[in-house]
């Protein structure tokens, strides 16, 4: 284990509480999720079924909902601080905002206690009931003043249900970001409920081309309406390593020169302008988005420093998921052309200028 493996940092992992109201109900019918606690021959828990709408959804080991698991996790990979986040699927935007506030303040009041209890291993980024702006700054002052978190995780689009979707371009949104900027607190966006399921029923395709189009979905909504100029302060991330944006990005730039009647009619930035870049002076300035490294593959890694910027790229595993990196930082300690200055600003550095901290906690 090398020398920057006991200060590492991974941004992007997920937690759920080890019970909730049966919301359903108490609230009435809805895409609510519930828990059902497995157990051994023992007796003792071994795990957990997720249900919505009385239909199984996926499994959860225990590292999912047990803080004593994922901290003997953490250990045996060598992960200082892991930064908690709800799993995207509790977002819940399509509900009425009283019964999705309940539900936020419920599950940002679990990750504040784990944080409280374990200040040097644990950072939080609450939920927000974002179908409701109003009842969302609300939520998301109260995470930062009252229960110390040092951000949000927010989707890639807002489902409202019956009233029409919100993409992270929509007015309504901004203002969060704008209280967010305010506050000083970070905001990390995580693809859900992703387009196209219905026509992607095998393969997993939703979770393997639906995810990483969700993520590019919400950076170009971000990028073409003008939030990074309108909010300059805002610190924003992108999870998955920013999905397929980075690998279209090329065509995406394209479309802004050849048609900006329909690209540029909310921002006449170039959208690589947001993007890593050395200036007539020589100096680099690293973009203007922040990214996790979660890409599994080194040379899809090599290309998210050159487009955004070491600065930029903070340790994200998706921890405890199938889908994420088993070893958190594994892939990154194993590319040896990179210095280790490099590898320490990936591992723990970014990390902590993303969260607007000056230090490791504790």
């Amino acid at each position: 284990m090398s020398n920057s493996s006991n200060r590492k940092i991974d941004l992007h992992t997920h937690i759920l509480p080890p019970d909730w109201p049966d919301l359903a109900a108490r609230f009435g019918p809805g895409k609510w999720l519930s828990m059902q606690k497995e157990h051994g021959q023992d007796g003792s828990c071994c795990g957990a079924a997720l249900y919505c709408e009385g239909r199984h959804f996926r499994d959860v080991q225990l590292n999912c909902f047990d803080h004593a698991i994922r901290l003997e996790d953490m250990d045996d990979t060598g992960v200082r601080v892991q930064v908690l986040s709800t799993v995207p699927v509790m977002f819940s935007y399509w509900s009425n905002p009283d019964h999705g506030g309940y539900l936020a303040c419920l599950l940002n009041d679990h990750i504040a206690e784990v944080c409280r209890t374990y200040p040097s291993r644990f950072v939080g980024l609450g939920t927000l009931p974002m179908q409701c702006p109003k009842t969302a700054t609300k939520e998301l002052e109260r995470c930062v003043n009252d229960l110390g978190l040092k951000g949000v995780q927010i989707g890639s689009h807002i489902d409202r249900g019956d009233a029409k979707d919100w993409n992270l371009n929509e007015p309504e949104v901004v203002d969060v970001f704008r209280a967010a900027a305010d506050l000083g607190a970070s905001v990390f966006v995580h693809p859900w409920d992703m387009m196209g399921t219905d026509q992607m029923r095998k393969y997993w395709l939703p979770w393997l081309v639906g995810m990483p189009a969700e993520t590019s979905r919400a950076m170009c909504s971000v990028i073409f309406s003008g939030v990074l100029e309108e909010v300059p302060d805002l610190r924003i991330a992108f999870a998955h390593g920013g999905g397929s944006f980075p690998g279209t990005i090329g065509r995406v730039e394209h479309g802004y020169n050849v048609r900006p009647d329909l690209c540029a009619i909310d921002n006449e930035v170039n959208p690589r302008d947001y993007l890593a870049r050395t200036d007539e002076h020589g100096i680099h300035h690293p973009a203007r988005v922040y990214v996790d490294s979660l890409v599994h593959d080194s040379h899809a890694l090599d290309t998210l420093i050159r487009l955004f910027g070491e600065q930029r790229i903070a340790l994200g595993s998706d921890y405890p998921f199938p889908l994420g990196e088993q070893v958190p930082g594994e892939m990154i300690e194993a590319m040896q052309h990179l210095t280790q200055e490099t590898k320490d600003r990936l591992l723990t550095g970014t990390a902590l200028e993303f969260l607007g901290m000056d230090a490791l906690p504790g």
